[in-house]
């Protein structure tokens, strides 16, 4: 076995000008708005600022949940922020969430207003806000908030991390892909064991533990997630591979998964203000 390259640190890290990955000019290790622009605001209660990765889903699909369950204040207008072009660092963005990263949901109904931060924290508001999707019961109520915020800690090791090696970094890394695919296989496990016995994530009810985990281990199992279905094997994770499609038939998650969309066969709703927005798109595809 030959000796492999070591990297050795520096003594002060700099940023390199060119690392070769695709979001190279968009990371940085500072804080803070790069340039002026404000909000857009529809007419609205709920204004939400995102995209249609795993993240910015979770909101749009509780949205289209809330809007079917019969809860017309949910209705909201959703506004594209293309993390590609940094529209995460303008000004107005920055103002309601500080860390840069979609999604973000401005509550107009309060006063004063209510920003909102971490996909998490805005399924909690929402469900909490409207009493829906969020079990009555207190120990189903207990699992359902163990299992978004094991999502909300588990989820990095997917994305950031096997996701970011496997797809997405300037070269193969036999290291970090074998580290987080491990991790990634592990959490499956712990998914699939636990869904053996509980129709959903807190029990017997829909809640938004599904939510938060679906669009992260759900579109990873239904191959819509890096292309690594094969390479995960992901079908022997028959519990969740049910639980994925069952969540996946829904008509509130196919709307959800289309908003603040601009890429796919699917349809593409990059803005969406009225049921309309979506209805026309789905229509397309039929």
């Amino acid at each position: 076995m030959t000796e492999k390259e070591q990297y050795q640190p520096p003594e002060v890290w700099e940023q390199p000008g060119d690392d070769g990955n695709q979001w190279a000019s968009i990371n940085r290790p500072v804080s803070g708005a790069t340039h002026e622009k404000s909000r857009d605001v529809g007419e609205h209660g709920l204004q939400l600022y995102s995209l249609a990765t795993p993240n910015g889903q979770k909101v749009t699909i509780m949205l289209e949940e809330l809007l079917a369950a019969g809860v017309s204040e949910a209705e909201y207008d959703a506004w594209l922020i293309n993390i590609g072009e940094g529209d995460q660092f303008s000004s107005g963005f920055v103002e309601v969430n500080p860390n840069s990263k979609i999604p973000a949901l401005v509550d107009t109904t309060t006063t004063p207003q209510t920003h909102l931060f971490e996909s998490g924290a805005i399924l909690q508001y929402l469900a909490n806000k409207f009493g829906k999707f969020i079990p009555a019961d207190f120990a189903e109520k207990v699992a359902c908030n163990n299992w978004l915020f094991w999502q909300m800690g588990s989820a990095p090791y997917l994305g950031g991390g096997f996701g970011h090696f496997y797809s997405y970094a300037p070269y193969p890394m036999e290291y970090p892909i074998n580290r987080f695919t491990m991790e990634v296989k592990r959490q499956l496990d712990v998914l699939d064991k636990h869904l053996a016995s509980n129709t959903y994530m807190a029990g017997e009810s829909y809640s938004i533990a599904d939510i938060a985990i679906w669009p992260w281990y759900g579109q990873l199992v239904l191959g819509r997630l890096y292309d690594a279905e094969t390479f995960l094997q992901v079908a022997d994770y028959h519990h969740v591979m049910r639980w994925a499609k069952m969540i996946d038939s829904r008509p509130a998650v196919k709307r959800g998964r289309l908003v603040n969309r601009t890429w796919g066969d699917e349809g593409q709703v990059p803005n969406r203000h009225s049921a309309s927005d979506i209805d026309e798109v789905i229509k397309g595809n039929d």
